[in-house]
């Protein structure tokens, strides 16, 4: 596998199909430019995916986050890309991601996007006590 960033993202098959688990990704070193001035934008991208046949690589998803270091993009539009794209990847049941992009002229941004597979049903919510 190449060290060098790319937009390819792998996946390999669920070992655990039934019953749904939770896959959390966090990745605190996502950086893209901004599109107005060209400055740096730093953001933490946390993925929470519950997956269906295919998971994400982790290396390979390393690899796209880094893709996006010298591309110019609104975080609204990069958030939802970073979701389009890991829902072609692997199909999830349910994937949700939190961009949180640092702060910039007093001001803090946190996207959220989220996809649910048609054909899935989360199960219900446990409360503990």
């Amino acid at each position: 596998m190449s060290t060098q960033a790319s937009k390819e993202l792998e996946t390999f098959e669920n070992p655990k199909l039934d019953p749904d688990y939770t896959i959390r990704i966090e990745t605190p070193e996502f950086t893209c430019l901004c599109p107005k001035t060209g400055q740096p934008d730093f953001a933490t991208i946390n993925v929470d995916y519950i997956p269906d046949k295919l998971c994400i690589e982790l290396k390979s998803f390393k690899l796209y986050i880094w893709s996006f270091r010298d591309q110019g993009t609104f975080h609204e539009a990069v958030t939802n890309q970073i979701l389009s794209d890991l829902c072609a990847a692997c199909e999830p049941r349910f994937m949700r991601i939190t961009a949180e992009f640092n702060i910039r002229g007093g001001v803090y941004t946190t996207i959220v996007a989220e996809h649910q597979a048609d054909n899935w049903n989360p199960s219900p919510v446990v409360q503990l006590p």
